[in-house]
């Protein structure tokens, strides 16, 4: 489900930002994105979100800054330093250069001397991004929630569609025997064979053929399908998953029945259902 949320903590001069953006995906994928120096909270971050998340494709953005009036500090990474210096003079010996590497030299290397804001901890930082992060997370399950609330409609709409074809199914299958009954008589006449429609072997014919497009079972498990579908979607909680696998259930009796019916009136009502039951399949896939 898509959604989007904004929270941010603000202590001591130190900001912390959460910005969340959540797009549609069967299974749940979180994209962290920390500053450097906070990169070890990204388990945390996680499981603050897998708290209220269970669907989706959902980017993290969390963004640090500092109290501008703290004092700075300058770093120096030595081993880094060693490393250009040895490398300098191995090529200055190599390319017969004269002079020396100084130590100025070396200073102006890439990534040897680099200014450091005065960093919160990160136990000290964790609270508040915490807080911001909980305050966004908040704004999106919000969100989310208006938009699986207008899904909800949708799917209700189309369930009940599916429901009032089964009716109709339903009405029609104590007639299929008749029919056949009746078809299966002026067949044999048409081939010159006397038969009444009390006939025993007539008969015998007709209750096989009973036996096999009998669908009672098939329309009683797609009423509890159905009962536990709109069930499902009362409940103040997660049930995506659950939804696909009842809907996964209700497309197998379709076609069970679909191959069981023996009437085209039914055949295309089926057809009906199971094109309905695609569309809502499909608009599950965005429900947490």
């Amino acid at each position: 489900m898509t959604g989007y949320g904004r929270g941010q903590s603000i202590q001591n001069g130190n900001k912390f930002s959460v910005e969340l953006n959540s797009v549609n995906r069967k299974q749940s994928d979180v994209v962290v994105t920390l500053p450097r120096e906070l990169s070890e909270m990204e388990p945390r971050v996680r499981d603050v979100i897998n708290s209220e998340v269970t669907r989706g494709r959902l980017t993290v953005v969390i963004a640090a800054h500092y109290n501008p009036t703290s004092v700075q500090r300058i770093a120096l990474d030595t081993a880094l330093a060693r490393t250009y210096h040895e490398a300098m003079v191995a090529l200055q010996k190599e390319l017969g250069a004269p002079g020396e590497v100084s130590i100025e030299t070396v200073l102006r290397a890439p990534g040897v001397v680099r200014v450091v804001e005065n960093e919160v901890p990160v136990e000290e930082a964790w609270p508040q991004i915490e807080s911001a992060l909980r305050e966004a997370l908040s704004d999106l399950v919000a969100m989310r929630e208006r938009e699986g609330k207008h899904l909800a409609k949708d799917l209700i709409k189309r369930l009940k569609m599916v429901r009032e074809a089964v009716r109709k199914i339903r009405q029609l299958s104590p007639n299929v025997m008749k029919k056949y009954r009746q078809s299966l008589h002026e067949r044999i006449q048409r081939a010159g064979i006397e038969m009444s429609l009390d006939d025993e072997r007539l008969t015998k014919e007709v209750i096989f053929f009973a036996e096999k497009s009998d669908v009672t079972e098939e329309l009683t498990r797609l009423e509890s399908h159905f009962a536990q579908f709109a069930h499902q979607l009362r409940r103040n909680e997660p049930v995506g998953r659950t939804l696909e696998f009842i809907s996964q259930e209700i497309a197998r009796e379709f076609n069970t029945l679909g191959a069981k019916a023996n009437d085209v009136e039914i055949s295309q009502l089926v057809v009906l259902c199971k094109s309905e039951m695609e569309k809502i399949r499909e608009q599950i896939q965005n429900i947490e």
